[in-house]
């Protein structure tokens, strides 16, 4: 979880600005915007809070997803070691996908929340909070969560939760299944696993896939969120989708898509590298203690 923070952060920072900011423009100018602007540590926004609670929900996802998957498969053929089907992969998946958004929802706020706190606010038809916009609201991130916890009670916690579901259920199902199958399709026959070269290649096209395909519900997301830090625009997911779909069209939802897809390859190769590499060092580790 730690690697794909430290690998994945600065694209997430372009990505949210591109998806919820104003006056940013391509990626490149993006890119350049964020540098000029607030230097080399403008990327790096907001990354503490993530990196600090990375561990407990990188353990959810993949815990829960293992453990459903080797229920399922005991279920339906009385062996947990037997191969999954895709319908277990898939209910697997999506129950990893729900589990992890209670866990993901106010980390991702918060993240959102300090990453934007510097944009701009241009909307004179707004009214605005006391803060003068492009001002820093939150001094961190725990400042920032018992902010938002005091003014907007739990509710405010979960900002985005539905836009989040409705991204990371099906979002986990195009993560899980294509790493799964490409892991499969490059192992070679008569080998337990994947080489290290396998699991971090499937894990960067699973990326790519799953950050791509969720990228319209990720600019809804990300707006919701961020709406907040010197207004309020939005009432919900619905009013979000419609205001951005009459505001900007079609094409808002599609916002990031590149820098999206492109960070999905390093971030996830790096997570399910690191994920299969401490599962095999944890696993020496027992048979070394246990012969």
């Amino acid at each position: 979880g730690i690697a794909s923070v430290v690998v994945g952060h600065p694209l997430d920072t372009v990505k949210t600005r591109l998806q919820a900011g104003q006056g940013y423009g391509n990626t490149l100018k993006c890119f350049l915007t964020v540098y000029r602007n607030e230097s080399v540590t403008g990327f790096f926004k907001g990354m503490s809070f993530p990196m600090a609670t990375t561990g407990l929900y990188s353990s959810v996802v993949f815990g829960v997803f293992s453990s459903t998957q080797r229920f399922l498969v005991q279920l339906r053929h009385g062996d947990a070691a037997a191969a999954p089907s895709l319908a277990d992969m898939t209910v697997a998946s999506s129950v990893a996908g729900f589990v992890s958004v209670f866990i993901g929802t106010p980390v991702d706020l918060v993240k959102i929340r300090l990453q934007m706190q510097t944009q701009p606010c241009s909307k004179a038809n707004v009214k605005l909070k006391p803060t003068a916009p492009g001002s820093p609201v939150y001094r961190g991130p725990i400042h920032c969560f018992w902010t938002i916890l005091q003014k907007e009670g739990v509710a405010g916690i979960y900002r985005g939760m539905v836009a989040m579901l409705l991204r990371d259920v099906p979002g986990y199902c195009v993560y899980f299944i294509p790493y799964a199958v490409l892991c499969d399709w490059a192992t070679p026959e008569g080998c337990a696993s994947p080489s290290p070269f396998s699991v971090w290649l499937a894990g960067g096209v699973a990326g790519a896939i799953s950050w791509g395909l969720c990228t319209p519900m990720d600019v809804v997301k990300s707006r919701l969120q961020a709406d907040g830090v010197y207004l309020n625009q939005y009432k919900g997911t619905l009013d979000c989708i419609l205001q951005s779909y009459q505001n900007e069209g079609l094409k808002v939802f599609f916002r990031g898509l590149t820098v999206n897809t492109v960070r999905g390859f390093p971030s996830s190769a790096a997570l399910f590298l690191g994920y299969e590499l401490s599962l095999k060092a944890m696993k020496r580790g027992q048979t070394e203690t246990n012969p």
